[in-house]
């Protein structure tokens, strides 16, 4: 239950931080992507909503599958994230390295909701 719980609070809460700090998800947009702000807004509103949405049993597995899609659709901004960090010689640039494979263990950690009938 605390994996299911501490899953959902994650993706409320970034979620939440999407409206909050736009402006961070702004500089990690790929340049080739239109409309950055609209898609800051709807990926903030789909990991509020997908997050939510793994609470009741008889949504999780759909929320699982969607948590996995959204982490492959914001692989984009996470490669941008780095390759800017690169170019300004970023202190952090480990930071946005490390992002990357995280992605491949939250993709594992929500596919073991979308797989199962965890309770």
């Amino acid at each position: 239950m605390f994996s299911l719980y501490s899953m959902a609070a994650f993706y409320v809460l970034a979620g939440v931080n999407h409206f909050a700090n736009p402006d961070f998800y702004k500089k990690i947009m790929p340049p080739w992507l239109p409309w950055h702000y609209s898609l800051i807004f709807i990926s903030g509103v789909a990991e509020i909503v997908l997050g939510l949405l793994l609470l009741p049993v008889q949504t999780r597995k759909l929320a699982a599958c969607g948590i996995i899609v959204l982490l492959v659709a914001i692989l984009p901004a996470n490669v941008q994230m780095m390759l800017n960090y690169q170019q300004q010689k970023n202190p952090y640039l480990w930071i946005a390295v490390v992002r990357l494979p995280l992605q491949l263990l939250f993709i594992g950690w929500a596919y073991q909701f979308a797989k199962s009938d965890r309770k």
